[in-house]
């Protein structure tokens, strides 16, 4: 099955065509980037305060909680999490819209784990200067026939579990870490 045949493709807004307005009533916009990606796929919080925003009267694209986004810079699916609801989606980032029998979390694993999938977007590049990724490309990638449809929300549900325990055992390991350090200092010091 082509992804073609099983979800509808739209990239987001191309961002030199965005004006930025002076008008104090035009709406903020924050940008959808890798990072806030990275946060979606892992349930990591971004410290980053830095986050891009532009303000503009213009039409643009964006995204709403659980829209399921690939990014063509990376090569990566995920789904948009609440804390970006309402980020501006550029030509960077295609959302997928997946019939009713696809799972979009089964379809994130299936874009980011599977080899034969994987394979494909990288034949793809071969030759190419910069290596980023197009829609073509996306719309093109041939699937295998998927499980039952509950069989692909318990794949779906898992995969997403086992990114955040990765993600928190992380997190426990480095603050335990720290806390060792500290406790080296300290017995250092005395």
């Amino acid at each position: 099955m082509r992804m073609a045949e099983i979800a509808e493709l739209n990239s987001g807004t191309p961002q030199f065509r965005i004006k930025e307005s002076l008008d104090i009533d035009a709406p903020v916009y924050f940008f959808f980037g890798q990072p806030e990606m990275e946060t979606d796929l892992t349930g990591e919080e971004n410290q980053s305060r830095n986050r891009k925003q532009i303000q503009t009267s213009d039409k643009v694209d964006t995204l709403k909680s659980g829209d399921l986004v690939f990014s063509l810079i990376s090569g990566k699916a995920t789904i948009v999490s609440s804390s970006h609801n309402g980020y501006l989606c550029t030509q960077n980032y295609v959302i997928i819209a997946p019939t009713p029998t696809i799972d979009k979390k089964y379809l994130v694993y299936m874009l980011n784990e599977n080899a034969d999938i994987k394979h494909q977007l990288e034949t793809g590049q071969q030759g190419s200067v910069t290596l980023k990724f197009t829609i073509r490309q996306l719309s093109d990638l041939i699937f295998p026939f998927p499980p039952p449809i509950e069989k692909q929300r318990v794949i779906g549900k898992l995969y997403f579990n086992q990114l955040k325990l990765v993600t928190l055992k992380k997190r426990v390991t480095e603050l335990e870490t720290k806390l060792l350090l500290e406790k080296l200092k300290e017995a250092n010091i005395s």
